[in-house]
């Protein structure tokens, strides 16, 4: 349920939105200028080809643009590549829990899901996840990497040899949303490799959610498949013309990355002043443990009454957990008060559920 139709629901006139994981801080000015300046052409389409964005994520990326596909946002590019890899009952494998839109598409295309859960500190169990694939003959591998809705991540070495021991024919999706929010040398080097297509989004870090624009780097054949089924006005001009400006306002972007690791930072610190404990992230969420699915789910409503709109993993193991965007200075200030008055009430539900009579 999107935070429109719970303030709808609440009889609300707003929340303090950290349930979506959107970026509390925007886009970079600049880009904001030219998208409002690039509104006087909004009576023409935008470029099919999106040529010149291509162009310049190319040469972010090293590569050429034939190795590049636009699309509105990553769950736009993970539908193509399950329609365009995926034949009705052939299976892939993901991680039970790991982002839901992924499943969406492989259900609602008639493809077949295998899982592995997480381990219990949250983290993506590759081996199993590998082996699962050998054992069910999947022809796509789906990995989150900085995880959502974990926030774990697998080093590069680990993902290397998990595309390793992948079986030949599968395509591993490497869905890296998050990936801004990682130094570089920490992700897999951006050298094509025909087996993996790579998924980036400008709805983190560059604070571009609404305008619904992102992109993924592949092998020349994977982008030309992509191209085959793709809409053609996928991405509108407004964001191509945002998504373009914002590539060169690296200075912002980093200070957005650096203000998000000292949220993560506060919100660990909220955790333990309460005795609870807190996942490691390399995203711009922390989830916290609230013990039980019940508590977890009672945080999520009793925040949702104080006008804080939070959201929990689904899926056990993680299901005790509560996961929270990281907002402002301000509205972490706001979290802050409002956490300590819903733990309380929580507490106090344990209390009336350990003392009601059994029947």
């Amino acid at each position: 349920m999107g935070p429109e139709e719970l303030t709808r629901r609440t009889g609300r006139t707003s929340l303090v939105r950290l349930g979506a994981n959107e970026s509390a801080f925007g886009p970079p000015p600049r880009a904001l200028e030219a998208m409002r300046a690039a509104l006087e052409q909004i009576m023409w389409y935008g470029d099919p080809e999106a040529l010149e964005l291509r162009e310049a994520l190319a040469a972010l990326h090293g590569c050429g643009v034939e190795n590049i596909s636009v699309g509105a946002g990553v769950d736009d590019l993970l539908g193509l590549a399950v329609r365009a890899y995926l034949a009705p009952g052939e299976v892939t494998v993901a991680t039970l829990g790991s982002y839901p839109t992924y499943v969406y598409h492989v259900v609602g295309y008639g493809a077949r899901l295998e899982t592995v859960p997480y381990a219990d500190d949250g983290s993506v169990q590759l081996e199993a996840l590998a082996e699962r694939a050998h054992a069910t003959g999947a022809r796509v591998a789906y990995l989150a990497n900085p995880d959502n809705p974990s926030g774990a991540f697998a080093p590069r070495e680990a993902v290397g040899r998990f595309a390793d021991a992948l079986p030949e024919d599968c395509l591993l999706v490497l869905d890296e949303a998050y990936g801004d929010f990682v130094a570089p040398a920490d992700l897999l080097p951006d050298a094509i490799d025909p087996r993996i297509v790579r998924m980036r989004t400008f709805s983190k870090a560059f604070g571009f959610a609404g305008a619904r624009i992102g992109y993924c780097l592949g092998s020349a054949e994977t982008i030309e498949t992509f191209n085959k089924i793709r809409l053609q006005f996928n991405v509108n001009r407004i964001a191509q013309v945002g998504a373009l400006v914002a590539l060169g306002e690296r200075d912002f972007v980093n200070g957005v990355v650096a203000e998000v690791a000292r949220g993560r930072e506060e919100y660990r610190a909220l955790a333990a002043r309460f005795g609870l404990s807190a996942l490691p992230s390399r995203t711009n969420f922390v989830c916290i443990d609230l013990g039980s699915r019940a508590r977890a789910e009672a945080m999520v409503e009793e925040l949702l009454q104080r006008g804080i709109f939070i959201r929990k993993p689904g899926l056990p193991p993680l299901d005790r957990y509560v996961r929270i965007t990281v907002g402002t200075p301000a509205q972490r200030g706001e979290l802050a008060r409002a956490f300590g008055e819903a733990f309380d009430v929580v507490r106090a539900l344990d209390t009336i559920r350990e003392t009601a009579p059994q029947r």
